[in-house]
């Protein structure tokens, strides 16, 4: 019941508990803290916060006519606000860089090229009546097909000649083929074109792409980029042929910090070295080599439109979901037994191909792993890309340029409680201070006032910890709206554009 009501009332269901002590008064304070899961499965409230948060940032940078600023850099790994479209054409991930010759491949059309003006804002065009826009784009890429499947389920009609292999590769490396897409598109298009992207399964299980581009770009131009758009994997092999340790797996060896072979202890070749044989060869291929399918799917948005808001809508809609749940019924009420199959066979490949230079399973090819460490298993690489709930699609869901809002995620949230902040100190109801208990504040002695402990949840403290939350929500939302009624009154005290813009942004 609890829960039930905790949903409704948009209160964090699992909960991170710590216990606040003031070492100058001796006062103990519990303090519920959100876990702030992207995925519905796990918090329907944080997932539907989050998702509204991402709605925000979408349309704040959707469609601009000021440039904005580029924030500051982020180096948190996976942070999906870092832009990564400038990566070496050689995407081996080594320590140095790698040069290779940046000849395109036969059997790849030409791209377009233009001269790229420093800007990210689209163009202007006026109407014969006079009225001037600034229209954008709403694009969805797809992966091509890898055997025909049945349509409306997603199933293989002959699982025997599906191409498994293919598709587990190509959903591991997914982002990168975007980031040369997006590369390739600023050098055709004559800008630097700025992306709101999401990353979603179809129901065949391949990612494919939604991504709002911020101003008009001909369509010829959008389809050239896409059909000449390709990704290689410059890695040492790794096919069936490859493997080397199947049954057996290679040692860990203290001394030397290195993996060994288990029968004559001698050292696996090292990253590096399989790098410098791969460069050595002049008939090498690359190791995979991804495409996007002939599906291109353009349409022109006009900012404050009923469209834009639709896809906005529409753009997010699975980010709270994991893969496998998309399509899927998480309760297990109805189950299609074929689909789960289809899922395990495609899991089955992802388990054991590499995802990175770092990864565990490249000791199933008889390669040392870059930076090896202790503990790695092929087959159990700690890569969430290798899960099954995620099936290569282990992180970034959401690809966003530097200069799409000028803002992080940070700081659009931030932007957020500021205007609640606003509303209730115009109506003259006291806000709780940002930086209360922080464990920045300093006592007299120049020692932290507030200590913050770790705190066990049991399951009648959790309930009686939620259930509190949902009382407290409850009573910041009759302030909340006591202060909009009181604003509505004297007028809007608040410009902030970050919740203001649309009214997209309010219903996020």
């Amino acid at each position: 019941m609890v829960h039930a009501l905790a949903v409704k009332e948009g209160v964090c269901v699992r909960p991170v508990l710590r216990r606040v002590t003031d070492v100058t008064t001796g006062d103990t304070t519990v303090v519920a803290i959100r876990c702030g899961s992207t995925r519905e499965a796990k918090c329907p409230p944080c997932a539907t916060l989050a998702r509204r948060l991402r709605m925000t940032q979408c349309v704040e940078g959707w469609h601009r006519d000021d440039e904005p600023d580029a924030p500051a850099p982020v180096t948190t790994e996976g942070d999906d606000d870092v832009e990564q479209v400038d990566v070496p054409a050689a995407g081996d991930g080594a320590g140095e860089r790698r040069v290779r010759s940046t000849r395109r491949r036969m059997d790849a059309p030409d791209l377009p090229r233009v001269p790229v003006e420093a800007r990210t804002i689209g163009r202007t065009f006026t109407a014969p009546s006079g009225v001037t826009y600034r229209p954008s784009m709403f694009v969805t890429l797809t992966l091509p097909s890898y055997g025909k499947v049945i349509p409306g389920r997603g199933v293989p009609v002959d699982p025997a000649r599906y191409d498994y292999r293919r598709a587990a590769l190509d959903a591991l490396h997914f982002s990168k083929l975007v980031d040369r897409w997006v590369q390739n598109l600023r050098r055709g298009a004559g800008y630097q074109v700025q992306h709101f992207a999401a990353v979603e399964p179809q129901r065949r299980l391949a990612p494919h792409l939604h991504t709002a581009l911020r101003g008009a770009i001909p369509r010829t131009t959008i389809r050239a980029v896409t059909r000449g758009t390709y990704h290689q994997l410059w890695w040492p092999p790794f096919s069936d042929d490859d493997v080397v340790y199947d049954r057996r797996h290679p040692v860990w060896e203290p001394e030397t910090a290195l993996y060994v072979d288990p029968d004559t202890g001698l050292p696996l070749p090292s990253w590096a070295h399989a790098l410098d044989e791969l460069d050595a060869d002049r008939d090498a291929r690359p190791a995979h080599v991804m495409r996007f399918g002939t599906q291109v799917d353009i349409k022109g948005i006009d900012g404050a439109s009923p469209d834009a808001d639709r896809a906005v809508r529409y753009l997010t809609k699975y980010l709270t979901k994991a893969v496998t749940d998309t399509y899927t019924d998480p309760e297990g009420e109805h189950v299609d037994v074929a689909y789960e199959a289809h899922i395990d066979r495609l899991h089955a490949q992802l388990r054991y191909l590499p995802c990175s230079p770092d990864c565990a399973n490249w000791l199933r090819y008889g390669v040392q792993p870059q930076n090896p460490g202790p503990g790695l298993v092929a087959g159990h690489c700690p890569s969430k890309a290798h899960d099954r709930e995620h099936l290569g699609l282990g992180g970034r869901r959401v690809l966003v340029s530097r200069k799409w809002s000028g803002k992080t995620l940070t700081e659009h949230r931030a932007d957020r409680a500021t205007v609640v902040r606003q509303v209730l100190e115009a109506a003259g109801i006291a806000a709780l201070e940002a930086g209360r208990l922080s464990a920045e504040v300093l006592d007299h002695d120049g020692k932290p006032r507030f200590v913050w402990e770790d705190l066990p949840v049991g399951g009648r403290d959790w309930a009686t910890v939620v259930a509190g939350s949902v009382m407290e929500r409850r009573r910041w939302r009759e302030q909340y709206e006591e202060a909009k009624r009181a604003s509505d009154d004297e007028g809007p005290p608040v410009d902030n554009r970050s919740a203001t813009t649309t009214a997209a942004t309010h219903a996020a």
